[in-house]
């Protein structure tokens, strides 16, 4: 089967891919296709994210397993496509770049039969260019704690700062 999937940068400005690539892919080859879909050159850390239909992130799907056992991480390389994004969970988060968190929405649009012929993955359709720099992201909790604001502002904090 053939996953039609839309890549969505959250920025203010529209700027997206559309792609068709096989089910039976791995997320590795999808990070692949993403990269190449957007311009990057590929050579940075990333992760996908299992997510609900709000977009609230659940299970973290990394590319290389940074863990001192080496083992605790889902990896990309070994989990396929159809695995994770199905019609009934047809959401993922996909961040590029751990220091410039370039975030993306990912959503299947539709599940079509493979064409003979037809080269997966395909890039269908492009809209936007993206920006030099990624968009400004604020991090805040469900509580509304601005975590910005409150690390600004040291002299709340009861410690000493010259302790060492």
């Amino acid at each position: 089967m053939i996953y039609k999937i839309r890549i969505i940068l959250d920025a203010e400005e529209d700027v997206f891919r559309d792609i068709e690539i096989e089910n039976k892919s791995t997320l590795e080859d999808f990070h692949n296709t993403i990269t190449q879909s957007f311009g990057f050159m590929g050579n940075e850390m990333a992760s996908f994210y299992t997510c609900d239909d709000e977009w609230n992130q659940d299970e973290e799907i990394v590319l290389f397993d940074m863990g001192e056992s080496g083992n605790g991480a889902r990896l990309m390389s070994e989990t396929l496509l159809g695995d994770v994004l199905t019609e009934a969970s047809p959401k993922l988060i996909y961040v590029y770049d751990y220091l410039s968190m370039w975030t993306f929405f990912v959503e299947l649009a539709d599940i079509v039969d493979k064409l003979d012929g037809q080269a997966y993955p395909n890039l269908l359709f492009s809209f936007g260019e993206l920006p030099d720099s990624p968009p400004e992201k604020e991090f805040k909790s469900d509580s509304g704690f601005d975590i910005d604001e409150t690390l600004d502002n040291y002299d709340d904090f009861d410690f000493d700062e010259n302790w060492n």
